[in-house]
């Protein structure tokens, strides 16, 4: 009778701790980031390693980032070294870990790929888009109307960028007439070149800039700040270098695509393929406006902003202001 009911207790043990190790898995995976450059930068790479920290925090996770990882190898490398901590989730913060996430996801299929503005073509891949026109748009909505010389620069890091045609659309719909020169830098974080291409457009009597760049739009601005001229700021909310310089900012609020994809990773409900968020979905928004920008435009400008979050649909679709 003991023998029976110790071989009882026992089946059960095993059959317990057969279901709950699976559970455990999915419930609280290994989180692992790479970027390109630093976490410290600031701003992209910034916004990546805030958003790991915010899902740590959120499920108690364990998570790991490494730094300086651009190279195919190096990349290889780090998610051969991720998968033999147990790491289920990687994101690889930036356009540039899509086509490698491809090559590599079938020789990891117990892990999830997810790199962002990429292409993913594999089941456990999966690229997030932020929808850049429309930030773009009211972007330069914003600069066109508060230019005073018909000049206005964009110095982007690639043509591609879909901000920088949206930035474009914004400010011809305010004023046909205005000029929009556009310079690249064809590198995210190119400071030199960055400012390079800023006196550049200076001497064509710019007078507002929008540097649609991760890693150099901060020295551009405070070099802005210096000629006392206006900046609409990128990726981040950038009105603390200057309330009378940034007259609003075009932010991706990556931290909280960070905490939306854990939800549906953690529920199971991850999609694969490319996913396109913007305003509605709540990651786009539109930062802080300067006092410099009046507040009829402040207003009229929000109120198109809420419209196209409900309806869709962006001002130049309607009657000009």
């Amino acid at each position: 009778m003991i023998k029976h009911i110790l071989l009882t207790i026992l089946f059960l043990s095993v059959l317990l701790t057969g279901c709950s190790n699976p559970i455990k898995e999915v419930n609280h995976p290994k989180v692992g980031l790479l970027v390109t450059e630093t976490v410290s930068d600031q701003v992209w790479g910034t916004k990546g390693y805030k958003g790991l920290l915010k899902i740590q925090s959120k499920y108690e996770l364990d998570v790991f980032y490494k730094e300086g990882i651009q190279s195919k190898s190096a990349i290889k490398n780090a998610v051969e070294e991720y998968n033999e901590q147990g790491i289920t989730l990687i994101f690889g913060h930036g356009s540039e870990y899509a086509e490698p996430f491809n090559q590599l996801a079938k020789d990891y299929p117990d892990i999830h790929f997810v790199s962002f503005n990429g292409d993913a073509k594999e089941k456990n891949t999966t690229s997030y888009k932020f929808e850049g026109y429309s930030m773009g748009f009211f972007g330069g909505m914003t600069a066109a109307h508060q230019s005073k010389s018909e000049k206005i620069g964009i110095i982007a890091a690639f043509e591609w960028q879909p901000e920088v045609e949206g930035f474009y659309e914004g400010a011809k719909f305010i004023n046909e007439e205005i000029e929009i020169p556009i310079l690249y830098t064809q590198d995210w974080d190119n400071d030199a070149m960055a400012l390079q291409k800023l006196d550049e457009l200076l001497k064509q009597g710019v007078d507002v800039v929008y540097p649609a760049g991760d890693g150099y739009n901060v020295p551009v601005i405070e070099k802005l700040k210096e000629k006392g001229l206006y900046a609409i700021g990128y990726i981040s909310d950038q009105s603390d270098l200057g309330e009378s310089t940034v007259l609003t900012s075009t932010v991706q609020h990556v931290e909280r695509l960070y905490e939306l994809i854990a939800d549906q990773y953690i529920g199971e409900d991850l999609p694969s393929g490319n996913v396109k968020v913007d305003f509605q979905d709540g990651v786009i928004s539109m930062g802080k406006f300067s006092p410099e920008v009046d507040g009829p435009f402040q207003q009229k400008i929000k109120e198109y902003i809420k419209k196209y979050k409900q309806e869709g649909t962006l001002p130049n679709e309607e009657e000009t202001l």
